[in-house]
This record gives C-alpha cells, structure tokens and sequence, in this order.
C-alpha cells in the first residue's frame, strides 16, 4: 500500500468528529423537544465513522438498527440553532452579493484540479492524494477551503458554522444516511441473488420472445428498482443480471454497451422521482428551505417519465447497431 498524505480515513474522522460535536449541541438544546433521541441517533452515526471498522459487524448492525428505529418513531427533530432574523440575512445577502458563490465554485474547482492535476503528485516519496480515492479526497479537501473562504468572506466563525451545520443535517434528518443504507441494501440483494430472482419471474409471467417486451422490462425495472434503492448503481446489477445478459445480450444479441449505458440512463430517471435519492431530492430541498420536501421530486416528475419513455424507443432501435 503506497503511503498517502490525505488519505480518504482522515475525512472520515473529520465526519465522524463533526458528528459528534452536531450530537453534543443536540443534546445540549433545550428548544429541541426530542434532543435526547436527536442526539443520539448522530452519536451513532459519529461511532460508525470514528471507529466502524474496528467494530464487529454485529455491532455495527446493532447501531444501525437502533438508528432505524430512532428514525422511525420520529425521533430526529428541528431545535434552535442561533440563526439571524430573516431581514438581517436578506441585509447581508445584498451586501456580499455575488461573492457567496466563491465557496460554492471553490468545491468543483478543487475537485476537478485535484483529481486531474495533483492524481499522481508526489511529496517526499509519498502521494498526495489517496490513490483509490484521488476524486472523493479533492472534494473532501474542497470543502474544507470553501469552508475556509466562506468564513473569511463572511466574517462567520467555526461555531455558526457548526451550527449552521446542525441545522442543515438535521432538517435532511434520517435521509442523510440514505445513501450509505441503499448501497448495502444493493449488497444484499447482489448476495440473496435477486437478479436471479427478477429473471425466474419475468420469463415466467411476461412474454419476453419479443424485443419491444423485453426493453421495456428492462428500462421499467432499472427505473422501479433505482427508486426502491434509491441508486442506479444499485439497481443495474440486478437488472443487467435479470433481464440485460440472459435475454437482451443472449436472446436478442444486443450491443452490450447500448444496453448498459441507456440502462442506466433509464435508473437516473428513477433517482429523478424518489425520496430514496436523497443526495438529489431530499437535500437540495433542505438548502433551498422548500416548505415541500417532495417539491423538487414533483418538478423532476415532468421530465423523467417523458424521458424514460425516449430511452425505451432509444434502447429498441440502436441496440442493434
């Protein structure tokens, strides 16, 4: 293993720390009226990113399922956070004006720079960057400058950031942990061989002996299954192995590119119209302060289904090429 100066386990820590300074102002907040359960539900999640992996894995299961009764019975709740009144934000919004997207640039900028530029740079000997994980460690280092230069710009300090921090992470609520569940759960159902399973019963009661049949399973079925996993990247093995190997590719003999790209294209309109996908619907509607969580989900609705329906004629026609 080459020795590494940012290495991806040190951002982990840092989250993990986060976290546990987030749950210690949760416990600490008298406004908060279920502050014991909101507190605990992110020392939890703080343990799994400080020390999960020196965890048995019965522990951690343990830890994520009081997490998910936490969540369940409504124990995340809103509390008070030390906010400005709305006339002095709206009063200082007009007076940074467009200098407040600097930290939101900065994130991409590092990332990409990061990513192409510093990939293979080496200080005395050592990598800069992790190697298995260059990109998530620029963006990583990305926000920890557009934090930096946010402060500076707005004169804020690291507790209103903290709290502002809290705020954000507890208006998201249960759904920040969504992504980390969805991709076990696709794990799990790799592993419990639910590809085989969607096969055994799409060949058994839909007539898959024609091609139009079987492109609309497949495209219907990454979209169906990207919206219960709220990942396309979850749903494509289930759906490559169910529908696109053994029926597409074997059956009809189909481009194998053209299956997988449009495939996939066909799960991202799923993302487009569910809460599962909370990295893109849940949380943009957190930081625009939507009174509907589900607003931006009820946008997207618009554009996904017109465009699952394209990528079906997409996929009939051009896998054949």
């Amino acid at each position: 293993m080459n020795p590494t100066i940012f290495s991806l386990d040190y951002f982990f820590i840092l989250l993990g720390l986060t976290l546990s300074i987030i749950s210690i102002m949760s416990f600490r907040d008298s406004g908060n009226p279920r502050r014991i359960a909101t507190g605990t539900f992110w020392a939890l999640y703080a343990v799994v990113f400080l020390i999960g992996d020196r965890l048995l894995p019965l522990v951690v299961g343990i830890i994520v399922v009081v997490m998910a009764l936490i969540a369940g019975l409504g124990g995340v709740s809103l509390g008070k956070y030390g906010q400005f009144t709305p006339e002095e934000r709206r009063s200082s919004a007009l007076k940074l004006g467009n200098k407040l997207l600097i930290p939101a640039l900065i994130i991409p900028f590092t990332t990409v720079i990061g990513s192409v530029v510093f990939q293979k740079t080496k200080i005395g000997g050592m990598f800069l960057l992790d190697q298995k994980n260059f990109t998530l460690v620029s963006l990583g280092l990305g926000c920890i400058f557009a934090l930096i230069v946010a402060c500076r710009i707005t004169h804020g300090t690291p507790v209103q950031a903290m709290r502002e921090a809290r705020r954000l992470i507890d208006s998201m609520g249960w759904a920040v942990v969504l992504p980390h569940m969805l991709a076990v759960l696709g794990l799990l159902f790799m592993d419990a061989g639910v590809g085989k399973a969607v096969a055994q019963v799409t060949t058994t009661y839909i007539p898959m002996d024609t091609r139009f049949v079987a492109v609309v399973v497949y495209c219907l079925g990454m979209a169906i299954f990207t919206m219960i996993m709220g990942n396309g990247f979850a749903a494509f093995p289930v759906m490559i192995g169910g529908v696109g190997i053994p029926i597409l590719i074997g059956v009809f003999h189909g481009n194998p590119a053209v299956i997988a790209a449009i495939g996939m294209f066909s799960g991202y309109c799923g993302t487009l119209m569910t809460p599962m996908a909370a990295n893109f619907n849940i949380v943009p509607a957190a930081l625009l302060e939507l009174p509907d969580k589900n607003g931006v989900i009820k946008v997207q609705i618009l554009t996904a289904l017109p465009l699952l329906t394209v990528n079906i004629f997409l996929m009939y026609y051009l896998m054949q090429f």
